[in-house]
């Protein structure tokens, strides 16, 4: 039976670790990777780990870095890191992109001109910084740049929703900022801004259904277009499905997690959701969530702990605490003794180790064609019923997969990194998923 499967050959741990070519081609194939298959975020988080630990950054790394921070969402760092890097136009590119996104708009349109002098290329600095220059409020300015722009350019998608944007905000006919989205979705029919404004209007004009199902359309790339999450999520409160807005609120805050108004909707929501709001229940949420984001690098670790939490993707209290025992000790030459070091270290803000466990999964992503029923059922199937050996069993419990959809998201060599499993439990699985026309990711 066939199946809807996200087949590549890409390597992402390689990608950021390996000092091969790195540039437009490379970020474009790591945020298609993503977009097709979630579980490549955590292999990306995992990869920067790894690349942090190393002791010496030269400015080169720092790019690749720096932009693979801001992919991950982590914008102040990004800034941070590119600010040090080779003075490179991919590294001035992705800095306007981190100062963009942390609203500093007048320092990411410089900084898209300088990527533009050191030879990024200049049509798409040139959008960029007429995306920046609309938001500092100097719309007139924005626009003044795209009518600058000749050539193949002005058909791309880019090109036509920018000039949409502007033309709306400077108070333009509708009816010509209608027809730029609708020419810009035709260039690209998966272009998230032009998306994202054909919805606005659909949406401000009460089409509820013609916008739900563009913004839908819109958050299918990665990184996702939260202005689409957010708007996505509103219209589903208004139909009282709660449990679909709170996973758009939710799918924001997985890569974002400062994101404020995600965060206020979120809670918001379970609120509606449970049709009552406990204040002293919120308040020791609060309270707890602000203990949960404590760095782990607030505390006096040993290096050997420290950098297993590193390549694990452990940043925060709360991250540990969606761990087990098993998933750190799952880990490569992570041992008793920082396990115990893990633990004292948690006991002494009133955590433990599983204590979020439950909130582990990977997050859904809307995919371009739904799967049938029969494939939802054969991908919800519990892992017992493959009647893995002992070995094998123990593995999946390790890295706690549950059901067949999860172990399909992993790779071979995600398995092979766990304890105690070797060639022959692989292949083992490998035969069970082949029974039922499955295979692991990226075989």
């Amino acid at each position: 039976m066939p199946l809807v499967q996200p087949v590549t050959d890409f390597d992402m741990k390689r990608v950021v670790l390996q000092n091969d070519t790195f540039g437009p081609r490379e970020v474009r194939q790591m945020q298609e990777a993503i977009a097709r298959d979630f579980s490549q975020y955590q292999t990306l988080r995992d990869a920067v780990g790894e690349l942090q630990t190393k002791e010496e950054q030269t400015p080169a790394s720092n790019a690749r870095l720096g932009v693979c921070l801001f992919l991950l969402g982590r914008y102040h760092r990004s800034i941070e890191v590119l600010r040090q890097a080779d003075g490179g136009a991919l590294a001035y590119y992705y800095l306007g992109k981190a100062l963009f996104a942390r609203e500093e708009y007048e320092a990411a349109a410089e900084a898209y001109q300088n990527a533009e002098k050191a030879g990024y290329e200049a049509g798409l600095c040139a959008l960029a910084r007429a995306e920046a220059l609309r938001y500092a409020n100097r719309p007139q300015e924005a626009l003044q740049l795209l009518d600058q722009l000749s050539g193949a350019i002005e058909q791309t998608a880019e090109y036509l929703a920018q000039r949409a944007a502007t033309v709306a905000v400077l108070g333009g006919n509708p009816l010509e900022v209608i027809a730029l989205y609708e020419r810009a979705v035709e260039a690209d029919h998966n272009h998230s801004g032009a998306l994202f404004g054909l919805a606005l209007v659909n949406d401000r004009h009460g089409n509820d259904n013609e916008a739900l199902e563009l913004y839908k359309r819109a958050v299918g790339r990665f990184p996702p277009h939260v202005g689409s999450l957010l708007n996505l999520g509103l219209l589903y409160e208004d139909r009282e499905q709660y449990d679909k807005a709170a996973q758009c609120y939710k799918r924001i805050l997985d890569i974002y997690p400062d994101h404020q108004r995600a965060a206020l909707f979120y809670k918001d929501t379970e609120a509606s959701h449970e049709q009552y709001y406990d204040e002293d229940a919120a308040k020791k949420r609060d309270r707890m969530s602000q203990v949960l984001g404590i760095p782990v690098s607030d505390f006096e670790l040993s290096v050997r702990s420290r950098n297993c939490l590193q390549k694990m993707g452990i940043n925060t209290l709360g991250d540990l605490c969606k761990c087990t025992e098993m998933d750190l000790l799952a880990s490569k030459n992570f041992g008793e003794t920082s396990l115990s070091e893990i633990k004292d270290m948690l006991a002494s803000k009133g955590l433990r180790l599983g204590l979020l466990a439950v909130d582990k999964h990977v997050p859904e992503i809307f995919e371009p064609a739904a799967l049938t029923a029969d494939e939802q059922a054969l991908l919800a199937k519990p892992i017992a019923e493959l009647n893995l050996s002992v070995r094998a069993r123990k593995c999946m419990i390790r890295l706690g997969i549950t059901v067949i959809s999860e172990l399909i998201r992993r790779t071979g060599d995600d398995l092979l990194e766990c304890k105690n499993f070797g060639v022959t439990s692989l292949n083992e699985v490998r035969e069970k998923l082949a029974q039922l026309g499955l295979k692991l990711r990226g075989e």
